[in-house]
């Protein structure tokens, strides 16, 4: 924990939550998802078993944010050391950049947005390394609830309405999810019989079925019969990776996070050139405090979307080039304090989304993300199984000779990521956000606040966020932003808008801290979730 002291016990900004204190605990977006994992816990089970079944439920009862068909990574703490895993999946064989040539930009939709789907690949990986739990028990409660049925809440409905106009046109989108042409209404009941199948078949072949057996068919099949080219082939090839987080040392504190092909990066680099001010004595939520860190995260987006892709693909410039000491140093040095400027990728050598946390009382941490991308992701459900596909694919570009330009097998660049916080080597805190390009920037914004300000996870969950857009030219605020700092960054040349409350372009955040007894898990008031924990 970063204090005893009762400062860092101040909750400062509106909200109606307060953290919960356990031994164990568990931390999501939805409540039933997190009591499948307390489930798992009171059976004896470790943080990674409570995991898998809060994120398998996840896809039933928030279907509109994740699915089977989705991409997932994750970061463990074991109780000794740290793992990371890479689940994304790669472009089918016949993904060429010919076959792209018809389009200006990839397209967001359909199936040619669809890369091979890493989510079962990652139950299975972790539950065979770390869980204890049978697999198949971690699918009891997601089955009930797609057996039997659930209420939809009112926010999920809101997130699933938004998107039903767009997707009813998508092959098989209409009769799994909007089969009365709309969302379920809050409080309606709403059953999935063929996500109830399909998480059967995965939980009795541990996940063999999806990519090797009569569940990888049927998406192959689906594909051939409109127009999709990702075959058996394709789903037979794909493994997850274990792979070396990645980190940068911030004050007292060091962030991990999974390595490119994901923007965690991002919040890496930008850390690297905020060690170079004083935040502290800028003062929390003061203008120049976030000047300063929206100046630095502008610079790292550009680099960002001129070099990261599949580590494979990067070979002019490598993930060690753009965490160089000297190199973000030099970046840092482009910060004016006292004026807003355009970014501009450096030279290194001279858009739906869940996260969940689950702890345990053994020290077992677990952060971990998964995603179809942009809600239901890219429209196509596969018949009768409740298998909604994500447009990964969206994140490749179609510029010749970028490294993220789409290619047979290549991952694309990714958005989903989960964050770790160390402090001398020991776990301090497992976390993430959802919202697109919003959580690198969200990984940041927090390491700041409990890094430099000594804040507690609710208060650094609760605090008021600000996004640069996509496109680097302008800052939203929430709404609870102090009109002080809005005026102090409109007056160092920001385009600023206020965005009003409730606005999901911010995402919304889980957090599990450690204390000598146990652990804060914070949820962001934001969205439905509350943790949970025993």
């Amino acid at each position: 924990m970063t204090s005893d002291t009762s400062a860092f016990w101040n909750f400062p900004y509106p909200s109606q939550r307060m953290p919960l204190l356990a031994r164990n605990v568990v931390s999501t977006s939805q409540p039933l998802a997190s009591a499948a994992g307390l489930l798992m816990l009171a059976r004896g089970g470790n943080a990674v078993d409570a995991a898998l079944a809060t994120a398998i439920t996840l896809t039933v009862v928030e279907p509109c944010m994740n699915g089977i068909g989705g991409d997932a990574f994750a970061i463990i703490w074991d109780g000794q050391r740290m793992h990371g895993l890479n689940a994304s999946g790669r472009a089918p064989r016949r993904w060429t950049p010919g076959h792209f040539s018809r389009y200006e930009a990839m397209p967001p939709r359909g199936w040619d947005s669809v890369t091979v789907p890493g989510t079962v690949s990652a139950w299975r990986a972790l539950s065979d390394r770390f869980g204890t739990v049978p697999f198949a028990e971690l699918f009891e409660p997601a089955l009930r609830y797609a057996r039997h049925g659930y209420m939809v809440s009112p926010t999920v409905h809101r997130q699933w309405q938004a998107q039903v106009a767009e997707l009813l046109p998508q092959p098989g989108y209409r009769e799994a999810f909007a089969p009365q042409g709309r969302a379920p209404l809050p409080g309606e009941q709403f059953i999935c019989p063929g996500q109830a199948r399909t998480l059967e078949r995965i939980a009795a072949s541990k996940g063999d079925d999806f990519y090797r057996g009569e569940l990888a068919r049927a998406i192959a099949d689906h594909a051939r019969n409109t127009g999709g080219l990702l075959d058996e082939e394709d789903l037979a090839a794909h493994q997850p990776e274990w792979v070396q987080p990645i980190s940068v040392a911030y004050r007292d504190l060091t962030l991990h996070e999974i390595g490119p092909n994901g923007q965690g990066i991002g919040a890496l680099m930008a850390l690297g050139m905020l060690l170079h001010f004083d935040l502290k004595a800028a003062g929390v939520d003061s203008a120049l405090s976030q000047h300063l860190q929206i100046e630095a995260m502008k610079l790292a987006f550009a680099d960002l979307q001129e070099f990261v892709a599949d580590p494979d693909a990067m070979q002019a410039v490598s993930a060690s080039d753009l965490l160089d000491k000297r190199y973000l140093a030099a970046r840092a040095k482009l910060i004016d304090p006292d004026r807003a400027a355009p970014a501009r990728a450096g030279s290194p050598h001279s858009g739906g989304t869940v996260y969940l946390t689950a702890a345990d009382e053994r020290g077992m941490m677990v952060s971990f993300i998964q995603s179809n991308f942009k809600g239901f992701g890219s429209g196509v459900v596969v018949p009768n199984t409740g298998i909604a596909l994500h447009n990964r694919g969206w994140g490749f570009s179609l510029k010749p000779g970028h490294p993220n330009q789409v290619a047979p097998g290549k991952r694309p660049f990714h958005t989903i990521i989960p964050g770790f916080l160390t402090r001398d080597g020991a776990p301090l805190m497992s976390f993430g956000l959802m919202g697109g390009s919003m959580q690198a920037q969200g990984h940041l914004q927090v390491t700041c606040r409990i890094a430099d300000y000594g804040q507690n996870p609710q208060a650094a969950s609760d605090a008021p966020r600000w996004r640069v857009m996509d496109d680097n030219s302008a800052v939203a605020v929430e709404w609870n932003f102090s009109p002080e700092a809005i005026a102090g960054l409109r007056a160092r040349g920001h385009q600023v808008t206020v965005s009003p409350r409730f606005n999901t372009e911010f995402g919304c955040a889980q957090m599990a801290m450690t204390t000598q007894n146990g652990y804060i898990a914070a949820s962001d008031h934001r969205k439905d979730g509350y943790p949970v924990g025993i």
